[in-house]
């Protein structure tokens, strides 16, 4: 029959008979001892010096974690263990059981070793489950000796026997005897393993922090991370959060996806939310020294929206902790796990925190590279183009005007709209201005608005940020900033579509922008050289144009007049380019026939200046005798020749009819007065008036 209460522990009692026996085991198991290198030598040379001796089965060593207050398997002998069959018999070496029960209080308050018969105490409330396991593996009674260490319990050592009354008075007394060195061996194997740990937690962080070394991008740091982080802690990463520039918003820098497998909601969404520093949880873990713990459970009874997606890993507690280089936080680190060296975690976030800087560091400083590559190609396109303002040819009347107004306005900040037809040199003006300005230290920076598409132009202009469309992959510095304390040369402003327009507009009144998919406000100070081969004014009648733009842009206007209208300099001209083309070709030009000159002024010059150059180098090409007898200009186009023959079909009436009609439409109908049409037709006003009622010009036929 069962009792109802703890055996009283029986006093070891040692009789002189026994002495000698007792001396010649305890030698022995001392001589064991000194020979112990391996805990589990430690507990199979016990078990097999006992076994031979007295009806011992089996023997464990338990050890107390007074952190949780339970006690668990250290050591045990799992070869001659007879019910290392039984179903349960794995799980109770991964359990941990309870101190504060009067089974185990009881075993503390021996002053030897206490034996239990298993059927008197395996029902008793509280009692571990391993007694039943043991009673139903054929085990009836069990001894245990208290392991002590600077008079400090820190476990036992359990024997069992298949038969009750096995442990005798005698090996109780040896027991006793062998308990100090015992406790020392485990006490010695327990701090050695600390050792060990500690070293291999030290070599894997050495071999860490060699890695984050070499570590150049953000893929090479996730791998390293995810390594340490399996082979170390045995846990994976769930979030990084790095803080970005502006201070505020916090995206998702690197999380392992396989953690949350087993949930149903779209990770990589999650994950694209931007928080900001001011979120609840991430404002307490920013502001935390050493980080903080969440356990899973109570979050999920607080409500915590995070808490569930916690939940589906079965991990108990996430860790989170700020990442800091030099006490500025520069984000936060996420890691679920049931239990975690809190040392070694900050070890490895000092690392990371190191890593990210300098990859962020790293990749400041591409972007810098990539900045100067950029400024380097400008610089070399202005180094291609030869022209500078000395090199500006042209002594006419027409040229002597653009050179005042340049003169004029070189030092100032106006914007300057550049106008005329194509290839009279717009873009030497803006550089002849920029060069004589007081930011001539820094680089033009030009943009062709006519050649960039309209989905590209504002990214072009104004810059973006890293995903702020499909395709930005990376930070890009708009020719704004680029031009930031320079000038911005913008070509074909004409061209520029209606909605760039008015963006533009905002930038040239507040003097600030914004990047593409940024929230940043940029200050720069640009000056603004416009140019277009458009008519503005029809462009803005027309609704192509914004009306608010080109008075912003029509600051100081220069027009640049045609080739055709400057005769005077065709052969200057003429002269600059066979010296440039003779000297580009390494085929030098010894005489210029007379013809030659008088053909170019006969020209009318469509393409002006720039067909001109380009007509040039194409006759040095052809030239192989050093002689230039003439030059190959373009015959008339099939379009011409039908104006030709429009005009030899009409009277002399009707063509002086009709040129009226377009100069009074270039004067929007202004006929007498300065800008009017009889100052360009240079005709007294009066007469003008006379000429029209006799054509029958009416306002219907230039308005």
């Amino acid at each position: 029959m069962k009792k109802a209460h703890l055996p009283e522990p029986e006093a070891p009692v040692t009789t002189v008979g026994s002495l000698e026996q007792e001396r010649k085991i305890l030698l022995d198991l001392g001589s064991d001892l000194t020979r112990v290198r391996d805990k589990s030598d430690l507990i199979t040379l016990f078990s097999k010096r006992l076994k031979g001796l007295f009806n011992i089965t089996h023997a464990i060593v338990t050890i107390f974690d007074y952190k949780t207050g339970t006690y668990g398997a250290f050591l045990y002998d799992i070869e001659t263990s007879p019910i290392k069959l039984h179903p349960g018999y794995q799980q109770l070496f991964k359990s941990r059981f309870p101190i504060n029960v009067p089974f185990i209080q009881r075993a503390l308050a021996a002053q030897g070793p206490v034996s239990f018969i298993l059927e008197e105490i395996m029902d008793l409330p509280e009692s571990p489950p391993y007694l039943r396991v043991n009673y139903e593996g054929g085990i009836r009674e069990m001894l245990m000796t208290k392991l002590q260490h600077a008079e400090q319990p820190i476990g036992f050592m359990h024997l069992y026997s298949t038969r009750t009354g096995s442990f005798t008075n005698e090996f109780r007394s040896i027991m006793s005897r062998i308990a100090p060195q015992l406790s020392s061996a485990v006490t010695n194997i327990i701090k050695n393993e600390a050792i060990q740990a500690k070293e291999q937690e030290q070599s894997f962080l050495l071999d860490f922090s060699v890695d984050i070394a070499h570590v150049k991008t953000k893929d090479e740091l996730q791998t390293a991370i995810f390594r340490v982080l399996d082979k170390l802690l045995h846990t994976k990463l769930a979030m990084i959060r790095v803080i970005e520039e502006d201070g505020i918003h916090m995206p998702a820098y690197m999380f392992d996806r396989t953690l949350f497998e087993k949930t149903n909601k779209n990770i990589d969404e999650m994950a694209a939310s931007r928080i900001t520093v001011e979120e609840p949880y991430t404002s307490r873990v920013l502001a935390s020294i050493d980080g903080l713990i969440f356990n899973v459970e109570e979050e999920l009874k607080s409500g915590n929206a995070y808490a569930r997606l916690w939940s589906t890993t079965g991990l108990k507690n996430m860790y989170a902790l700020p990442l800091r280089v030099s006490d500025k936080n520069i984000g936060t680190i996420w890691l679920l796990a049931d239990r975690l060296s809190r040392l070694m975690v900050r070890g490895i976030c000092a690392q990371i925190s190191i890593a990210i800087a300098n990859i962020q560091a790293n990749e400041k400083l591409l972007a810098y590279k990539k900045q100067l590559e950029q400024e380097n190609d400008y610089l070399r396109e202005q180094i291609s183009t030869i022209y500078n303002f000395a090199e500006i040819v042209g002594s006419g009347e027409k040229m002597q005007q653009v050179y005042r107004l340049m003169s004029l306005v070189a030092d100032s900040n106006a914007t300057v709209l550049a106008l005329g037809e194509t290839g009279t040199g717009k873009e030497l003006i803006a550089r002849a201005i920029h060069n004589a300005s007081p930011r001539k230290n820094k680089l033009m920076v030009k943009v062709n608005c006519a050649a960039l598409p309209a989905n590209l132009i504002e990214s072009e202009l104004f810059g973006h940020e890293r995903g702020a469309f499909t395709g930005a992959i990376d930070r890009r510095i708009g020719k704004f900033e680029l031009a930031n304390n320079s000038t911005l040369f913008l070509d074909e402003i004409g061209e520029m579509p209606l909605e760039t327009q008015s963006k533009l507009l905002r930038v040239i009144q507040e003097r600030e922008l914004e990047r593409l998919g940024g929230k940043q406000t940029i200050k720069i100070d640009v000056r603004l050289i416009a140019a277009t081969n458009r008519n503005l004014e029809e462009e803005v009648k027309a609704g192509r144009f914004r009306a608010d733009l080109y008075y912003r842009l029509n600051v100081f206007p220069i027009t640049l007049p045609p080739l055709r209208d400057r005769p005077e300099d065709i052969e200057p001209l003429m002269h600059y380019f066979v010296e440039k083309y003779s000297r580009n070709t390494g085929r030098r030009i010894r005489k210029i026939k007379p013809t030659v000159i008088q053909q170019l002024k006969s020209y009318t010059w469509p393409g002006n200046v720039r067909e001109l150059e380009h007509l040039i180098e194409r006759t040095i090409l052809l030239t192989t005798d050093g002689n230039l007898d003439e030059v190959y200009i373009p015959k008339n186009s099939g379009t011409e020749k039908q104006e030709q023959a429009f005009l030899s079909n009409r009277t002399l009436e009707e063509m002086e009819r009709s040129y009226i009609i377009d100069v009074l439409k270039r004067c929007t109908g202004k006929i007498s007065g300065p800008g009017g049409a009889a100052e360009i037709l240079n005709v007294p006003g009066n007469t003008l008036h006379s000429k029209m009622k006799k054509l029958g010009i009416t306002k219907a036929d230039y308005f």
